[in-house]
């Protein structure tokens, strides 16, 4: 970025000072979108005014101490442009603690690139530095309010274009500047010292246009954690590059803070630790407070938690993973998002089954597609299959589930694509998926799809090109040539042999049966129980999941490792409960004997991470017993031809499962010979003291971390 990058943010035609411009944030507004116009840098003040009263509606941008930052993208501008008013009325925006006389417009268009944005950012933090907005109102002509901003944002511009902060006194937000914010706080600890450890807080901080409420919420909180002797560590997730938190950090974080008004991206990350959520706004306005439930949550077993899976997780982007890790992360992102319509789907299936019979699989007329409800006549309770209203709504549950299922393959593409290239590459995923449904490849043609897809559009977003192109580039460029050259690849060279493969493997899954299906149960079922919710699990749980959707009601092996997969996967909690228990509860620690308790709902839900604490704290021990019952489980289920439509919910879906007797049986022999087992070796395969007792603070924690977290497979 070039030296005069500030001069062309702000110049003193775009300064105004002791002005009276009205008595609301619209007037405000409107004057200096007008102002911003008439130096050029918009084609349109009102357009300009549009987008930033619009902004301004949806939360108000007035921070404390009398500072307001109305700010908005718009494709009215032409370059990123600042405008500054110091009022000599006061005006409302929102401010928890009055009105405010010192207003900064930030101007965006909505393709600005990532150096601007980066100066910004760093301007947004220093409104909230008393020094600075002291010397804002102190400032008497506009030149001087433009030299502030220079010297303020200067050593951004000169630290390589996007670099680091430019004041040793700016507090350290950022994923990157961990080490700095951590050693302001540690002056600060012995504060918390009558508290015990200095607390280790992580947060996300976001807004709608990621340009200044994102960055203030990041350094008010930073400060607030400092004055309460706490550790902080915030990832921005603004218009500027996102530097994720280490993965290492989050896993000893005692607090999860989020200061949000938009999704959290990769929030599975956190799953698990306690959290304190609310606007970005209150980040701002209340820092101390979020903090301060923060450290509270950290010490209560019973706050409120992050909810995620471990497939979700394992999308934390890792700076320096390796191809294989990056591949394993893409695939489980593509999963982990194609599992709702999996979900939504295959139980809609099984209600329509419920409903109608397994004869609504069969051509069903028009009973669920062309009658709408106030055509219907001569439709009672009473009446059975095929007149009944009960068989219409089943027929209706079964249609609706059908179309459910048929994005599978294309939202697993799609979001395959997107954990590779972000947003502009779901659209090329979901079309390659399409083509690959097109052309009968199934999920295997997903897969490969979603790759190709995902690394046109990351290459492509990656070429040089003109700054008037940029904005055009995630919303038509990119979309539009990763979908020739993924769909083209999948239509016309890959669709035909993939499409052969899954013929073959569908063929190997449907010759399956006798000793080959039992042996196939028993692998499934150690897989499930070697690391309850790591990889190993999720690749056995993923199989499941992504076969379902080529299940028919003629093909029914897909189903039979689904109830495979699923009984197994709830072996390893319900044998820690009935062993913790009633078995042998002298040979478990009281917090286990807890956790136990627990675990039989957790068993029963099919959320494997039930069996964590016990597997924290003696992994010898439970995980071989685990997986000598899962593998019972496993050969059992397969053998009868115990089957499920619903890749989750354990025994509450049970209007999903197809012999819902061999499944229970299934369960309960699995739970009992992994429970058996694990007592024997409790009892004759003993741990030195010094372990026991570190092995019994372990399930403590594990206990407290597993508390509300989601299930293992999902």
């Amino acid at each position: 970025m070039s030296a005069d990058t500030t001069q062309r943010l702000i110049s003193a035609e775009l300064v105004g000072l002791d002005e009276d411009l009205g008595a609301t944030s619209s007037d405000v507004i409107r004057v200096l979108a007008d102002r911003v116009a008439a130096t050029g840098r918009a084609a349109d003040g009102a357009t300009l005014a549009e987008d930033a009263i619009k902004r301004e509606a949806s939360v108000g941008t007035g921070v404390p101490g009398g500072i307001a930052i109305p700010h908005a993208r718009s494709a009215s501008v032409s370059s990123p442009t600042l405008a500054f008013s110091r009022l000599a009325r006061k005006v409302p925006f929102g401010a928890p603690d009055g009105d405010a006389d010192v207003v900064f417009m930030i101007a965006v268009p909505e393709g600005a690139d990532k150096d601007h944005l980066t100066v910004l950012s760093t301007l947004a933090r220093a409104l909230i530095r008393d020094d600075f907005t002291a010397a804002l109102r102190a400032a008497s002509t506009p030149q001087e309010v433009v030299d502030l901003v220079q010297r303020e944002v200067g050593g951004e511009v000169a630290a390589a274009g996007v670099g680091t902060a430019s004041s040793a006194s700016r507090p350290a937000t950022t994923a990157g500047a961990t080490g700095a914010a951590a050693a302001t706080a540690a002056g600060a600890g012995a504060a918390a010292g009558s508290a015990g450890a200095r607390k280790v807080i992580v947060g996300v901080t976001a807004c709608p246009t990621g340009i200044a409420h994102t960055y203030m919420a990041a350094d008010a909180l930073v400060a607030a954690a400092e004055r309460a002797g706490a550790e902080m560590h915030v990832e921005t997730q603004g218009s500027s590059q996102v530097e994720p938190l280490d993965p290492a950090l989050i896993a000893r974080a005692d607090a999860v803070v989020f200061a949000v008004d938009v999704d959290v991206r990769d929030r599975g990350r956190f799953a698990g630790k306690p959290l304190v959520s609310g606007p970005v706004k209150r980040g701002v306005d209340e820092p101390d407070a979020m903090i301060a439930e923060a450290i509270r949550a950290a010490d209560d077993p019973h706050a409120a938690r992050v909810q995620g899976g471990a497939a979700s997780a394992s999308e934390t982007t890792k700076p320096d993973e390796h191809f294989g890790q990056a591949l394993k992360r893409w695939l489980l992102t593509g999963v982990s998002y194609m599992i709702p319509f999996v979900a939504g789907g295959g139980l809609l299936i099984a209600l329509g089954f419920l409903l109608s019979g397994y004869a609504i699989a069969l051509p069903h007329g028009d009973s669920g597609q062309n009658n709408a409800v106030y055509t219907l006549t001569n439709y009672t309770l009473l009446n059975l299959p095929p007149e009944g209203l009960g068989y219409y709504l089943g027929a209706a549950a079964f249609q609706i589930g059908g179309v459910s299922l048929g994005f599978l393959v294309a939202a697993l593409a799609g979001y395959i694509a997107y954990a590779i290239a972000d947003r502009p590459g779901i659209a090329p995923g979901f079309v390659a998926g399409s083509i690959a449904v097109f052309m009968n490849a199934g999920f295997l043609g997903g897969l490969v799809g979603g790759l190709i897809a995902g690394a046109a559009a990351y290459w492509i977003g990656r070429i040089p090109t003109w700054r008037w192109l940029r904005g055009l580039m995630p919303v038509v460029i990119i979309p539009l040539f990763a979908s020739i050259i993924a769909s083209g690849l999948m239509l016309l060279v890959l669709g035909g042999p993939i499409a052969w493969l899954m013929t073959q493997l569908t063929n190997w899954l449907n010759s399956l049966n006798g000793a080959s299906a039992i042996l196939l149960g028993v692998i499934l079922g150690l897989m499930m129980a070697f690391d309850l919710g790591g990889p190993v699990n999720k690749v056995a749980y993923s199989f499941a999941v992504a076969g379902l959707g080529a299940g028919t009601a003629t093909n029914v092996v897909p189903f039979e490792i689904m109830a495979a997969v699923m009984a197994a996967g709830m072996v390893p909690p319900l044998a820690l409960a009935l062993a913790s228990t009633v078995l042998y509860r002298k040979g478990f620690t009281k917090p286990e004997r807890e956790n136990g308790k627990a675990a039989w709902l957790l068993g029963a839900s099919f959320i494997s991470e039930g069996a964590i604490p016990f597997a924290a704290a003696d992994p010898l021990r439970v995980i071989p017993a685990s997986m000598v019952g899962a593998a019972v489980t496993g050969a059992i289920s397969m053998a009868a031809g115990v089957t499920s439509r619903a890749p989750h919910g354990g025994i509450f879906v049970f209007f999903a499962i197809g012999d819902i007797v061999m499944f229970i049986v299934a369960i309960l022999a699995g739970t009992v010979v992994s429970a058996l087992v694990l007592v024997g070796l409790k009892k004759w395969v003993r741990k030195s003291p010094a372990a026991e007792s570190v092995a019994a603070e372990q399930a403590a924690v594990a206990g407290e971390t597993v508390g509300q977290r989601a299930p293992a497979a999902v």
